[in-house]
């Protein structure tokens, strides 16, 4: 049996891992989409089990809530009402006031735009055109100072309206257009509202693909125009800064590192975002836009602070997905971004946050599957859990502590499938080697032995058990007279030969080799599996072994060489069978007089005249098979008779040897004509051994069936 296909069966096998690794690497290098969903979806736990502490920051948010708009009408305001609110904020002196609205279209509400409607009288109309248009009451209550426009973003794939940007940028090394999100125009506020402003941002969130908010961009390209976020142009005008100094990484096709609103340094992804860490709802933060015109609110609860004037109403739809698993106001995310800011913490990921994650795909991958290829089912899992549970702690850590994003999802997966697929080859390779052992061991011990064994380990002890079994004793004539008169080699090479196709026989009838004894072979039926057929199987067992024998010995004999005859004895009864010996090494076999029966009756075969001597015991389980009587016999040690016959073969054979029967009821009946019947009979079958052996018997002057066997 060859090693060689196991061994190359084996290195392929190990290829399976290794390509599993590379795989894992080319799609950490690519980043697909699913990826990038599982590695947010592990960002968003952390948050989830870690969300940041809210401290008291100077930030508000005017809440255009559903209460605001039963008490005042529903959306949208006239601009009279929108401007008496920001005079209102403007009295209490905050440091900015940010306006999450795109007041992109004229007031309907105006005395103009009603005349366009109206059909009214002129001096109706005259007075209508003398009252201050709305818009222009916003305008002028905006000049007054410190408010943040909003303003939104398009991709419509052609140039549209630019925003007037009001603030400058100081760039410290390559320009940012190349890095930073880029949109074709934008939908700007009234000319006249823009102009009076004191600073316009956009208000557009750039969500992930599945739709949540984790990022929020401080800076964008529309067209060619560089233009701020309206959470980073709060910030500007609440400092009264006038520049954006926007720094890149010093090495080039990087991207940003930071961006420096006013005084405040701002790091940044290299795209020009921010990662929020979001806190779990805070009622503090809001402040209802209803109580701020009934005056409800005291100044100084919102002096120097950042007030965010926009809406958490259902019926206005301004909502956004977050991490923490549910909608919040598009306006709460830009108040969190602002909290985050001036506060200080919030979340980053490292630029060498890919390189870490690489490297611990690469290693961790070849030393998971390196083990689970050559160690053990416990040692590998082990080490895939100590290891699995390395990451995510060092991740975890590393939220906690620093707030750094490291991936744990990712390389767990790439891990994991690295570990399963070796796993898989070394659980192949453990079968194929167990194949091959059970295939070696079967050399060494019946396969149906094999077999029962790893099915029933717990046979593995010592005893035995009481059970009917059949037993096939086989002998080979004369074969120590072969040994001394040809070359030793040879003569083990036909022996062995001989062998094996003896046992491969006594195999294929599922029979158990009980032992091996120079050229003698032991067989045993029913054990350890029961067999109910055993005597019908040990009879077909034992005439194959007889064709095969007188072949293999007739083709030997015509080469010259003298190959003796096979003698097989064959036996039913009641044995113990188990496994017997010691700590130190078991024999499986069946102890009891039908073996040494079995044994006895192959023996008598030469003195017998017959070649395949079996018992009347075994052909009890087989009334049908063909069969000759030989006598009774008296084995030498033994008290009892054993009435013993002559198997015939049913190929060779039509029916019993109705001459040889009656010749034989004559001598047991001991009639005196049983000598001149056999005497006839001899004549008629001079090669007729078991004919001749009766006939001697007669002529010796014994009578009946009764043979005494005087050795073994």
């Amino acid at each position: 049996m060859s090693l060689l296909p196991r061994s190359i069966g084996t290195k392929l096998g190990s290829l399976a891992p290794i390509a599993t690794l590379v795989v894992s690497v080319f799609a950490h290098l690519w980043d697909p989409l699913p990826l990038q969903i599982l590695r947010n979806a592990t960002f968003d736990q952390y948050q989830r089990w870690q969300p940041r502490v809210y401290q008291e920051a100077p930030v508000r948010i005017i809440d255009i809530d559903d209460e605001s708009l039963r008490r005042l009408g529903q959306w949208p305001w006239p601009r009279t009402r929108v401007a008496e609110l920001v005079s209102r904020l403007q009295e209490a002196e905050p440091a900015a006031i940010v306006l999450d609205i795109v007041f992109a279209e004229p007031d309907r509400t105006s005395p103009k735009a009603i005349l366009d409607l109206w059909r009214a009288a002129p001096s109706l109309r005259q007075q209508l055109e003398s009252l201050p248009d709305h818009d222009e009451l916003l305008a002028q209550t905006i000049h007054r100072g410190g408010v943040v426009l909003g303003f939104a973003v398009e991709r419509t794939g052609r140039q549209t309206n630019l925003p007037d940007i009001k603030a400058r940028y100081v760039i410290v090394g390559e320009t940012p257009q190349a890095y930073i999100h880029a949109f074709s125009g934008a939908v700007t506020p009234l000319p006249l509202l823009e102009a009076a402003a004191a600073g316009l941002g956009a208000i557009t969130f750039i969500p992930d693909a599945d739709g949540v908010v984790r990022k929020a961009p401080l800076l964008i390209q529309i067209g060619s125009v560089l233009a701020p976020s309206l959470s980073a142009e709060a910030l500007r005008v609440a400092q009264s800064a006038r520049n954006y100094l926007v720094r890149t990484v010093p090495e080039r096709g990087v991207g940003l590192a930071e961006i420096r609103i006013g005084d405040l340094p701002v790091s940044t992804t290299p795209a020009g975002e921010v990662w929020i860490h979001y806190t779990k709802p805070v009622t503090h933060r809001y402040i209802p836009a209803w109580k701020i015109l009934a005056g409800a609110v005291l100044a100084q609860e919102l002096a120097g602070h950042i007030l965010l004037i926009g809406t958490s109403a259902q019926g206005l739809l301004d909502l956004r997905f977050s991490p923490m698993g549910s909608a919040l106001p598009g306006v709460e995310v830009h108040a969190q971004l602002l909290e985050q800011l001036l506060t200080g913490g919030g979340l980053a990921r490292p630029s060498w946050a890919d390189a870490i994650e690489f490297l611990i795909i690469v290693c961790g991958g070849l030393i998971t599957g390196a083990v689970a290829l050559l160690a053990g089912a416990i040692v590998s899992f082990s080490l895939f859990a100590a290891l699995l549970a390395l990451l995510w702690a060092g991740a975890w850590q590393a939220f906690t502590s620093q707030g750094w994003l490291f991936d744990a999802a990712g390389p767990s997966l790439a891990l994991g499938l690295t570990y399963v697929f070796a796993s898989i080859v070394h659980h192949l390779s453990s079968e194929q080697r167990q194949r091959w052992i059970r295939q070696a061991f079967a050399r060494y011990v019946s396969p149906n032995r094999v077999n029962y064994l790893l099915k029933h380990p717990d046979a593995l002890e010592l005893g035995g058990h009481r059970q009917q079994c059949s037993f096939v004793f086989t002998d080979l004539a004369d074969f120590t007279t072969l040994m001394e008169g040809m070359d030793p080699g040879a003569a083990v090479t036909l022996l062995n030969d001989y062998l094996d196709r003896m046992i491969a026989i006594a195999f294929s009838h599922q029979g158990t080799l009980d032992r091996i004894v120079g050229d003698a072979v032991a067989i045993m039926f029913s054990a350890p599996t029961p067999q109910p057929d055993h005597p019908r199987r040990a009879l077909a067992c034992a005439l194959d072994m007889h064709r095969f024998a007188t072949g293999y010995a007739d083709d030997l004999r015509a080469k010259g060489i003298a190959f003796g005859k096979t003698r097989i004895g064959i036996h039913t009864g009641e044995v113990i069978v188990g496994n017997f010996g010691g700590s130190t090494i078991f024999d499986y076999r069946a102890l009891g007089d039908p073996v040494n029966i079995a044994s006895r009756l192959e023996g008598a075969n030469k003195h017998l005249g017959t070649l395949i001597c079996v018992s009347e015991a075994t052909l009890a389980g087989c009334p049908e098979w063909p069969a000759r009587p030989i006598g009774r016999v008296l084995l030498k040690g033994k008290s009892q008779l054993l009435a013993v016959f002559e198997l015939l073969d049913p190929q060779q054979t039509s029916g019993p040897d109705t001459g040889y029967q009656e010749a034989f009821e004559r001598m047991r009946s001991e009639h005196p004509e049983a000598l001149s019947i056999f005497e006839a009979l001899a004549a008629q079958r001079p090669d007729d051994l078991l004919v001749a052996l009766h006939l001697d018997r007669l002529r010796a002057g014994k009578t009946g069936d009764l043979i005494l066997m005087t050795d073994k």
